[in-house]
């Protein structure tokens, strides 16, 4: 059974990458904050007395679980509701408040290091693949996601996305295919 402090050091050390993932997945950060913040409290309160080696599994899970709700809710919401000042000012795709900076900064003495022109140039890069992981479709995404950003084996992902081995196998070959493309055509080589 996980102690406390356990739960508390798994939380800790997977907060950012979920942020991260739900960013990806709803593409609104305050509507990512809430789904992480349910998905914590879902696991502490109904999962806290699992084994610690457990916690992984059921935490991205119940955070797949949490951004499907969170879907369904819009889907609700959009018919029953329109907003107008959504019509009337459009979508203007601004991203202010994430800070790329701080993506890929290693450390501080590298950091001030480096030319303008370098961070910028890097900056630019993480913005695009950022855009090319977000425009592939949402199934692969997750499993890409799950495998190559949350280093979980492909048994592990399968359960946490509810499907075949071969299915997430499927979904990263898409998604890796997709990428890769997308990335050559704009002249990047990885």
């Amino acid at each position: 059974m996980a102690t406390e402090q356990e739960l508390s050091d798994f939380l800790k050390g997977v907060e950012k990458r979920a942020f991260k993932r739900s960013v990806y997945h709803v593409r609104d950060e305050e509507a990512a904050l809430d789904i992480v913040q349910d998905s914590m409290m879902k696991l502490a309160q109904h999962y806290g007395d699992k084994p610690a080696a457990e916690l992984p599994m059921l935490f991205h899970r119940i955070l797949s679980n949490c951004t499907l709700d969170w879907f369904r809710r819009q889907k609700t919401r959009n018919a029953l509701f329109t907003n107008m000042s959504d019509l009337a000012h459009g979508d203007d795709g601004d991203d202010d408040g994430f800070d790329w900076m701080q993506t890929y900064a290693a450390n501080e003495e590298g950091e001030a290091a480096q030319s303008a022109e370098v961070l910028t140039q890097r900056a630019q890069l993480l913005k695009s693949i950022e855009n090319e992981i977000q425009s592939l479709p949402a199934r692969q995404r997750e499993a890409f996601l799950l495998r190559y950003w949350e280093d979980m084996d492909v048994a592990e992902t399968a359960a946490a996305m509810g499907c075949s081995e071969g299915s997430v196998k499927t979904h990263c070959f898409r998604a890796v295919q997709s990428l890769s493309k997308a990335l050559k055509a704009k002249g990047i080589e990885l």
